[in-house]
């Protein structure tokens, strides 16, 4: 077991001090950076990439060898691994996103569904978590992920991405057993997943409630973050000696902060939406809270992106439990320069708010 070097990002999760804000970006391997296309045109198209554990382990450490500032690496891998692994049929329709062959329409759908063994049906996704965590060597801590039950349940439930979610909102109104059946299994899956990414290496998980705010309050509740509690109740909590933190994201979710805190995971993510100083008086002296950018910030000028850094910082003040972050995943038409901009301003501006 590797030592690591820098541990910042798990200190402030954790809400012990640290020298500076550490900070990670969400789709940090990604489209935006010439190496990983070059990578992906290598694999051939992505869902080839991310099968490969070596090349997923590639594309996962090369914005950490571009941009030394950060201060995690995020396992190269897609929320819809469960659902392909349940036999939905996968792929990617250029222009279109994420498409399954399969639908899922009925109770009976449900009650045909496997839950997915970690090791065998998601082998390749255990393999990247140990080859990457071999190739950082204690440089930056590994965080793991998964989707929210009811964001996958959304992809399976409409066939792909959708705007209205008329299919999934239809199902969770018209039969909620249906809803609940279908939750209930890919919370016990994710749970599993996620386990399994702890044993092969990952130091930190993160679940992400990509269309929790797509809900009505109640419904929030109910058909979300109740299945979420089951998760994190269920997940391994220590492993190599130290506590395996793990953050919640719903994007949307701001109106949810407190019942979002009860739930029992170390940190939440915040979208652009929320101000960040609010946030942490609703719930700060509970979880540690990650965020919050918008990744729009990175269209504009380095002085802006340094402006917005600093403002973003100020208003979350003095003191630890502050991870720096995007309010979503940075889009590949961003000029690399702005994001080593983005990186370079919380080191530099965040020190001041740890003496």
């Amino acid at each position: 077991m590797t030592a690591l070097k820098n541990d910042r990002f798990l200190r402030a999760l954790l809400k012990q001090p640290v020298d500076v804000t550490p900070v990670w970006m969400m789709r940090q391997a990604g489209r935006y950076l010439p190496e990983y296309r070059a990578t992906r045109a290598k694999a051939g198209d992505f869902v080839s990439l991310m099968k490969n554990p070596e090349l997923a382990c590639e594309v996962t450490l090369q914005p950490l060898d571009r941009y030394p500032q950060i201060d995690a690496a995020i396992l190269f891998s897609d929320i819809l691994t469960i659902p392909d692994a349940m036999g939905q049929g996968l792929y990617f329709e250029t222009g279109e996103g994420p498409r399954f062959r399969k639908q899922v329409s009925s109770l009976a759908d449900i009650e045909a569904l496997p839950i997915p063994d970690p090791g065998q049906d998601l082998g390749y996704v255990m393999d990247a978590v140990r080859t990457i965590r071999r190739e950082l060597n204690g440089r930056a801590p590994l965080i793991g992920f998964s989707g929210s039950p009811w964001t996958l349940a959304t992809y399976m439930v409409e066939g792909g991405s959708s705007k209205d979610f008329r299919k999934s909102k239809a199902m969770l109104y018209n039969d909620p057993e249906a809803m609940h059946a279908l939750l209930d299994k890919l919370a016990q899956s994710v749970t599993s997943y996620l386990n399994g990414q702890i044993l092969a290496g990952a130091q930190a998980v993160q679940i992400f409630d990509s269309w929790g705010g797509s809900l009505s309050d109640a419904a929030y509740g109910e058909f979300s973050l109740a299945y979420m509690k089951k998760i994190v109740d269920g997940l391994i909590r220590e492993h190599e000696g130290r506590r395996v933190p793990v953050i919640l994201f719903t994007k949307g979710g701001g109106l949810w902060l407190e019942s979002m805190a009860d739930v029992g995971a170390e940190a939440l993510g915040l979208d652009w939406t929320c101000n960040i100083g609010s946030a942490r008086s609703r719930v700060g002296s509970k979880v540690a809270l990650q965020g919050n950018m918008d990744p729009a910030v990175l269209y504009s000028s380095p002085a802006a992106i340094h402006a917005e850094v600093a403002r973003i910082l100020a208003a979350y003040g003095h003191g630890a439990g502050h991870v720096f972050n995007l309010g979503h995943g940075i889009t590949p038409e961003v000029d690399p320069e702005n994001a080593k901009a983005f990186f370079e301003a919380v080191h530099e501006l965040s020190a001041q708010y740890h003496r």
